[in-house]
């Protein structure tokens, strides 16, 4: 499982990704889940992917191959003119690599190597955009009234998003939300796990922000987990209790 955030700001972008691809009793990995390309001056775009790992690994490998082989530029995401042009080639490439495994065997059903993706970032001369893919190769943009986009176990941590989340935030405080989010998701599903992946992207900057990874003995993670925690039971406290009819 996996559970992966986009957030669109008034600022930017900021992007955030669990590193857990399977947790058993005693088989634990990880793999990362964000990949980014960068051409400065003239785009950004960041990728996120939840799903079958040889899907998204094989997705990653093409879109990434068709940046650099000469023969294999088109299409390429540093080449395509828009941001929703770029959605369309990977949403493509998504429904290439499934529709390739489902020739393999056509018993097997397309969910069991589907993949959903989150897709972010800004070519100069337009604004910065966020995009969800699905396993069918469409997509939907993120706008006003649907300002992030989650991935994965998606469940636990969208209450807080729901309730907190203000495009007019800071990444710092967009940061903090986001792990008090991955936190309530790490604390109820065990295939979500540290570390976490993170990257903010400063609109009109055209080049990628601050980037970086918490691990799992991060002091300020930990500060935020058991802080999160203790307000939530004061909180809780302060609420009236329930009283039955006709006490």
């Amino acid at each position: 499982m996996t559970y992966c955030v986009g957030l669109r700001l008034d600022e930017g972008l900021v992007f955030m990704s669990d590193t857990r691809t399977n947790a058993g009793l005693d088989n634990i990995a990880t793999a990362r889940k964000m990949h980014t390309w960068e051409r400065p001056g003239d785009r950004v775009v960041t990728l996120m992917t939840a799903g079958n790992l040889a899907t998204t690994q094989a997705v990653v490998g093409l879109i990434d191959e068709r940046t650099k082989a000469p023969g294999e530029r088109i299409p390429s995401i540093l080449e395509a003119p828009s941001m929703f042009q770029i959605a369309r080639i990977v949403g493509r490439t998504l429904r290439e690599v499934i529709d390739g495994n489902l020739g393999d065997g056509e018993a097997l059903s397309a969910s069991a190597f589907g993949a959903t993706m989150i897709l972010g970032g800004q070519i100069a001369g337009s604004e910065p955009r966020l995009f969800l893919i699905y396993p069918e190769g469409n997509f939907i943009e993120a706008g006003d009234d649907n300002p992030f986009f989650q991935i994965g176990e998606t469940k636990y941590g969208k209450p807080i998003l729901v309730r907190a989340f203000d495009p007019a935030m800071g990444f710092e405080q967009a940061l903090k939300l986001l792990m008090v989010s991955f936190d309530s998701t790490i604390k109820s599903n065990l295939p979500v796990g540290l570390p976490l992946d993170y990257v903010t992207y400063t609109r009109d900057s055209l080049r990628l922000g601050r980037q970086g990874r918490i691990e799992p003995d991060d002091a300020y993670y930990g500060e935020i987990s058991n802080g999160w925690g203790e307000a939530l039971k004061l909180a809780f406290g302060q609420l009236p209790d329930f009283a039955f009819p006709g006490d």
